[in-house]
Protein backbone atom coordinates (compact mmCIF):
# COMPACT_ATOMS: atom_id res chain seq x y z
CA UNK A 1 0.00 0.00 0.00
CA UNK A 2 1.63 3.42 -1.36
CA UNK A 3 -0.51 5.63 1.53
CA UNK A 4 1.47 7.57 3.95
CA UNK A 5 0.46 9.60 6.63
CA UNK A 6 2.72 12.60 7.27
CA UNK A 7 2.60 14.61 10.32
CA UNK A 8 4.54 17.72 10.20
CA UNK A 9 3.51 21.01 11.61
CA UNK A 10 6.50 23.16 10.10
CA UNK A 11 4.75 24.18 7.15
CA UNK A 12 7.61 24.32 4.74
CA UNK A 13 9.21 21.31 5.93
CA UNK A 14 6.00 19.28 5.41
CA UNK A 15 5.21 20.72 1.84
CA UNK A 16 9.01 19.65 1.02
CA UNK A 17 8.45 16.14 2.34
CA UNK A 18 4.95 15.91 0.40
CA UNK A 19 6.02 17.28 -2.74
CA UNK A 20 9.46 14.23 -2.24
CA UNK A 21 6.85 11.62 -1.57
CA UNK A 22 4.15 12.41 -4.09
CA UNK A 23 7.43 12.50 -6.72
CA UNK A 24 8.20 9.14 -5.79
CA UNK A 25 4.81 8.36 -6.96
CA UNK A 26 3.33 7.82 -3.02
CA UNK A 27 -0.15 9.26 -2.03
CA UNK A 28 0.48 11.70 0.97
CA UNK A 29 -2.12 12.88 3.34
CA UNK A 30 -0.48 15.71 5.38
CA UNK A 31 -1.49 16.34 9.20
CA UNK A 32 -0.31 19.02 11.39
CA UNK A 33 -1.79 18.04 14.96
CA UNK A 34 -2.29 15.14 17.18
CA UNK A 35 -6.21 15.55 16.51
CA UNK A 36 -6.22 15.84 12.57
CA UNK A 37 -3.29 12.96 12.45
CA UNK A 38 -5.69 10.67 14.48
CA UNK A 39 -8.95 12.08 12.37
CA UNK A 40 -6.84 10.93 9.28
CA UNK A 41 -6.08 7.82 10.40
CA UNK A 42 -9.46 6.85 12.18
CA UNK A 43 -10.70 7.34 8.25
CA UNK A 44 -7.92 5.85 5.88
CA UNK A 45 -5.91 2.94 5.82
CA UNK A 46 -1.94 3.74 5.47
CA UNK A 47 0.60 1.56 5.07
CA UNK A 48 3.23 3.81 6.87
CA UNK A 49 3.00 7.01 8.78
CA UNK A 50 6.02 9.53 9.32
CA UNK A 51 5.69 10.89 12.68
CA UNK A 52 7.51 14.50 14.19
CA UNK A 53 7.52 13.82 18.00
CA UNK A 54 7.02 17.33 18.77
CA UNK A 55 3.43 19.04 17.73
CA UNK A 56 1.12 21.49 19.04
CA UNK A 57 -1.40 19.40 20.98
CA UNK A 58 1.00 16.38 21.60
CA UNK A 59 3.40 14.47 20.52
CA UNK A 60 4.73 12.00 18.11
CA UNK A 61 4.96 9.03 20.98
CA UNK A 62 1.34 9.50 21.85
CA UNK A 63 0.33 8.89 18.16
CA UNK A 64 2.28 5.74 17.66
CA UNK A 65 0.77 3.87 20.40
CA UNK A 66 -2.54 4.69 19.24
CA UNK A 67 -1.66 4.24 16.12
CA UNK A 68 -0.60 0.67 17.40
CA UNK A 69 -3.34 0.15 19.36
CA UNK A 70 -5.71 0.76 15.88
CA UNK A 71 -3.92 -0.98 13.51
CA UNK A 72 -0.72 -2.59 14.50
CA UNK A 73 0.36 -3.31 10.52
CA UNK A 74 0.91 0.59 9.86
CA UNK A 75 4.44 0.99 9.95
CA UNK A 76 5.70 3.96 11.89
CA UNK A 77 8.88 6.08 10.97
CA UNK A 78 9.62 9.45 13.45
CA UNK A 79 11.35 12.09 11.99
CA UNK A 80 12.42 14.57 14.15
CA UNK A 81 14.83 17.18 15.65
CA UNK A 82 15.27 15.41 18.85
CA UNK A 83 18.39 13.38 18.70
CA UNK A 84 19.41 12.10 22.15
CA UNK A 85 19.78 8.42 22.68
CA UNK A 86 16.73 8.01 25.12
CA UNK A 87 14.22 9.82 22.57
CA UNK A 88 15.50 7.48 19.84
CA UNK A 89 15.04 4.39 22.39
CA UNK A 90 12.20 5.13 23.30
CA UNK A 91 10.52 5.75 19.94
CA UNK A 92 11.87 2.29 18.75
CA UNK A 93 10.62 0.60 21.63
CA UNK A 94 7.31 1.77 22.14
CA UNK A 95 6.15 0.69 18.11
CA UNK A 96 8.54 2.59 15.81
CA UNK A 97 10.08 1.00 12.84
CA UNK A 98 12.79 3.63 12.11
CA UNK A 99 14.06 6.93 13.64
CA UNK A 100 15.32 9.41 12.21
CA UNK A 101 16.75 12.63 12.42
CA UNK A 102 16.59 16.57 11.50
CA UNK A 103 18.39 18.01 9.41
CA UNK A 104 18.28 14.72 7.38
CA UNK A 105 18.96 13.86 3.56
CA UNK A 106 15.53 13.02 1.41
CA UNK A 107 17.09 10.45 -0.29
CA UNK A 108 17.74 8.70 2.27
CA UNK A 109 14.21 9.21 3.76
CA UNK A 110 13.17 8.08 0.53
CA UNK A 111 15.32 4.97 0.56
CA UNK A 112 14.16 4.55 4.02
CA UNK A 113 10.81 4.80 3.09
CA UNK A 114 11.07 2.46 0.56
CA UNK A 115 12.53 -0.42 2.98
CA UNK A 116 9.26 0.22 5.20
CA UNK A 117 6.72 -0.16 2.44
CA UNK A 118 8.69 -3.51 0.94
CA UNK A 119 8.29 -5.01 5.01
CA UNK A 120 4.82 -4.32 4.36
CA UNK A 121 3.99 -5.99 1.25
CA UNK A 122 5.89 -8.84 2.88
CA UNK A 123 3.89 -9.02 5.59
CA UNK A 124 0.57 -8.69 3.82
CA UNK A 125 1.88 -11.56 1.28
CA UNK A 126 1.94 -13.54 4.02
CA UNK A 127 -1.08 -13.36 5.68
CA UNK A 128 -2.90 -13.69 2.49
CA UNK A 129 -1.12 -16.86 2.32
CA UNK A 130 -2.01 -18.20 5.69
CA UNK A 131 -5.79 -17.40 5.30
Amino acid sequence: MNKILLVEDDEALGLAIEFSLRNEGYEVTRATSVKEAKSQFNDNTFGLAILDINLPDGNGYDLCLHFKKQNNATAIIFLTALDEEANVVMGLDIGGDDYITKPFRVRELMSRVKVQLRKQARLEEVSMINI
